[in-house]
């Protein structure tokens, strides 16, 4: 089931999905994209390296309560104004995936 899958996930994993979703979410609803412009595109491809190389891994704390901030400073207040918009609309979109995002902050 798609439940066990999504489980069965890495952090890093869900967390990529969870900033894809949260992109994309944003791109639809806010900016009125129905496909999504390739500077967020480039922001998604940048979320998703810097989440690779994230020295935390599986202990990865919520990005804003890191002691490393990996994000260059343009693109850290392009994914926050992201996440604030789009965050509490997770709850609609994908209620797990918010559910646990919010446990795990």
């Amino acid at each position: 089931s798609l439940w066990i899958k999504y489980y069965k996930m890495s952090k890093i994993d869900r967390e990529k999905r969870i900033v894809s979703k949260m992109i994309a979410l944003y791109c639809r609803h806010k900016l009125g994209a129905k496909e999504m412009p390739e500077e967020y595109k480039m922001l998604e491809e940048y979320a998703h390296k810097r989440l690779n190389g994230c020295k935390f891994q599986e202990q990865k704390p919520a990005c804003k309560r890191c002691t490393i901030h990996c994000y260059k400073p343009d693109m850290r207040e392009k994914i926050r104004e992201i996440m604030r918009w789009a965050g509490p609309r997770m709850i609609i979109y994908d209620p797990i995936a918010a559910i646990r995002h919010l446990i795990n902050k």
